[in-house]
C-alpha cells in the first residue's frame, strides 16, 4: 500500500492529535514549548489548520476571544466592558485572539456583553483555566503567531487538521469548546452527527459550525450538564456516537482519551513520573524528556482513560 498511513484508505479524516498532562510542577513553564514541538511533528497529518488548548493556573475566570479584525474589535473593548461591569477587566491580545479576565461571578455577564458590544468576535472558550488558540495554517505558523512556547500550565491538548468534513476556517479548526473549561479534539469521522446535532439543538445546545467534532463536544457537555461525570459521558458516547474516532478531551483538572470500539485511528500513550503524553503516532512523543524510560502503550478500544490533578 505504498507505505501510506491507514487513514488515507479509511475514507475519514487524517488529523494529528497531541496531549500533555504534567505531574511534575517543575515542567509547567515548559508546557507550551513541549506541546508545540509535539504538534509540529504531526504537521503532515493535517496541514490545513491547527489549534491548542492550554490550561493554566488562575483564580479569576476568563474568555478567549477571536476576531478576523482584531485591531478594530479589541480596541476599547476592555473599557466598554468596564462601563457595563463596573470594573475594567484585563485584556491581553495575542495576534487574532485575546484573553479577557474577569471575576468568576461576572463570567456569564461578560460573555453576554461581548456578544452585544462586538458581534463579530467569536468566543473560543470560557472557564477558570482554559485558553484556546486556533487558526488556519501550519502548526509551526500557528504556534509562532500565538507564542505558544512562552505559555505555561498544567496540561494541554492540540490538533492539526486535514479538513474533509467541513470548510477550512478558523471556526472549523479544533479544539472545540462547548462547556466551561472543557474542550475536545478528534481524529476520525462521525456518521450520525447531523441527527445528533438536531437532537442537541432541541435540548438547548448551540452550534457555530457544521463540524462533526463540535457535535461530539456538545454531546459530552450536555451529558455532563445532566450530572454525568466525564467518564460516564464518554461511556454513554460509545452507544450514541457512530463512526470511527479517537477523542482527546480536556477538562479543568486533566484530560481523557477514548477510542471507538474498532479503534482504526492510530493512538499512543506514554507515562512517566513527570507526565502523561498522548500522540496520534509515537514520533510526536520522541522529544519529551525521559521518553526512553516511559511506559508506552496503545490505548484499548472502547476504554476510557483519564488523568487528573
Amino acid at each position: 500500500m505504498l507505505g501510506l498511513p491507514w487513514d488515507v484508505f479509511s475514507g475519514v479524516e487524517m488529523c494529528g492529535i497531541v496531549g500533555l498532562f504534567l505531574k511534575d510542577q517543575a515542567l509547567e513553564p515548559e508546557l507550551g514549548a513541549m506541546l508545540g514541538d509535539m504538534l509540529i511533528t504531526m504537521t503532515d497529518r493535517g496541514p490545513d489548520s491547527a489549534g491548542i488548548a492550554v490550561y493554566g493556573k488562575q483564580d479569576a475566570a476568563k474568555l478567549t476571544l477571536q476576531s478576523a479584525d482584531p485591531a478594530q474589535d479589541f480596541a476599547g473593548l476592555a473599557e466598554a466592558l468596564g462601563s457595563k461591569l463596573g470594573k475594567t477587566p484585563a485584556l491581553v491580545v495575542r495576534d487574532t485572539h485575546a484573553v479577557l479576565t474577569v471575576p468568576k461571578s461576572d463570567l456569564s455577564e461578560a460573555r453576554d456583553h461581548v456578544r452585544e458590544l462586538r458581534p463579530n468576535i467569536r468566543i473560543m472558550s470560557r472557564g477558570e483555566r482554559i485558553e484556546i488558540y486556533k487558526e488556519v495554517g501550519l502548526p509551526s505558523e500557528v504556534a509562532s503567531r500565538f507564542d505558544l512556547a512562552s505559555m505555561s500550565g498544567t496540561h494541554g491538548i492540540g490538533h492539526t487538521r486535514m479538513a474533509t468534513e467541513s470548510a477550512v476556517t478558523t471556526m472549523g479548526a479544533h479544539p472545540f469548546s462547548t462547556g466551561a473549561d472543557q474542550c475536545l479534539v478528534h481524529n476520525g469521522s462521525l456518521s450520525n452527527h447531523n441527527q445528533l446535532r438536531r437532537k442537541l439543538r432541541r435540548e438547548g445546545m448551540e452550534f457555530e459550525t457544521q463540524n462533526d467534532t463540535e457535535v461530539a463536544a456538545a454531546y459530552l457537555s450536555w451529558r455532563m450538564d445532566q450530572g454525568a461525570s466525564l467518564g460516564d459521558a464518554l461511556e454513554q458516547g460509545l452507544h450514541d456516537l457512530d463512526g470511527f474516532y479517537t477523542f482527546l478531551v480536556g477538562t479543568k483538572d486533566g484530560f481523557g482519551v477514548l477510542r471507538d470500539p474498532i479503534a482504526c485511528k492510530p493512538a499512543v500513550l506514554a507515562e512517566t513520573d513527570q507526565y502523561v503524553a498522548f500522540g496520534s503516532e509515537y514520533r510526536a512523543l520522541v522529544s519529551l524528556p525521559g521518553i526512553e524510560a516511559a511506559k508506552v502503550w496503545e490505548p484499548e478500544p472502547a476504554t476510557v482513560y483519564f488523568w487528573s490533578h
